[in-house]
């Protein structure tokens, strides 16, 4: 190992569960585009069974390996790596993501020069279809009135392809957890990722407590990663479903102030029972019946979040379901 990357300001953390062929397919090019006196590259294991330890010790020798004893989701696991390391700067990056080279300066210097930004993302491309965005966070994402996530460059299922059109630096409402550079103090004073997420949406409710902080969250186009997607869970999975519908629940209950969160909450449910409406026309019985779960266990685990700070960040925020299927809005662009 170049010994520079342990004196480097930055913290490139993978997490990995049982992912070495996701290992041995896109670590080479983490190790490769990223400049050694500006991060290190550590892979966090949450338990693996697969093999990965001893990967990492043939293959990538150079690595640091923080060892976690079990399996504990994305959320918990990126917590208790965190806590291992000291760096000003931590990049929280996903095991299927190719950095293009000198990926990092730009994230760094953006951070360096505002000290008002709590976190921010490069551009996220495919990188099954290099010129098109991808679907998890692709080039900063907002939420709607609801709490319906979307991104510069996609909304819903409609994915734009990359013409330049986002290559601006820009606030936004969060950044993905794909590739996320965060001020490490920063994600320890708003709490970390939220361990009852698991996984899913938990960047965006870390996101809302960074800017609750009066903190900044920034897209910076000029960082670019290439990220494959779906690693874990591909899209559509009932799992994925499930997960994504109750932790966006959660998000606005944890979040919302009282006076507004009970309006709000029954709206998204009605829209939720549209969606599973959708499912069931379409014979999905599998994500209706996710649907269903993740209503079942929101009204489980709510009453833990009632005295958690909140703030109405959604207040005069567009309503992306109407201008998508009533309007016609399918790029951001539109809006």
């Amino acid at each position: 190992m170049n010994t520079d990357s342990r004196h480097a300001p930055v913290s490139v953390i993978i997490l990995n569960w049982n992912g070495a062929s996701m290992l041995r397919r896109y670590l080479p090019h983490v190790l490769a585009n990223t400049d050694p006196a500006l991060g290190e590259v550590i892979v966090a294991d949450n338990g693996s069974t697969d093999g990965s330890i001893d990967l990492l010790a043939c293959e990538f020798p150079e690595v640091r390996v923080l060892r976690l004893d079990r399996n504990y989701g994305f959320a918990e696991g990126y917590n208790r790596a965190i806590a291992m390391v000291d760096t000003e700067f931590v990049v929280l990056l996903n095991s299927d993501v190719r950095p293009s080279p000198g990926w990092l300066a730009p994230l760094l210097e953006h951070m360096r020069g505002n000290p008002s930004t709590g976190a921010c993302q490069p551009k996220i491309l495919s990188d099954l279809d290099t010129d098109s965005f991808e679907y998890a966070g692709a080039c900063g994402g907002f939420l709607d009135c609801n709490g319906y996530p979307y991104c510069r460059g996609r909304i819903f299922d409609t994915i734009e392809y990359d013409r330049g059109q986002y290559d601006t630096v820009m606030s936004v409402d969060w950044a993905s957890g794909a590739a996320l550079m965060v001020r490490r103090e920063v994600y320890e004073n708003a709490g970390g990722l939220d361990a009852a997420f698991f996984a899913h949406m938990e960047e965006i409710d870390l996101c809302w407590r960074i800017r609750l902080a009066g903190m900044d969250v920034c897209v910076v186009p000029q960082s670019i990663v290439y990220h494959l997607g779906g690693g874990t869970l591909p899209q559509g999975n009932p799992r994925k479903v499930y997960l994504n519908f109750r932790n966006n629940l959660l998000l606005l209950h944890k979040n919302l102030p009282v006076k507004v969160r009970g309006r709000r909450l029954l709206i998204r449910r009605l829209y939720d029972t549209l969606a599973w409406g959708m499912f069931l026309l379409k014979f999905d019985w599998k994500s209706a019946g996710a649907v269903l779960r993740a209503h079942r266990d929101f009204r489980r685990m709510r009453s833990g979040y009632y005295t958690y700070p909140a703030g109405d960040l959604l207040s005069g925020h567009r309503n992306i379901i109407l201008d998508y299927y009533l309007k016609g809005k399918k790029k951001y662009s539109d809006l």
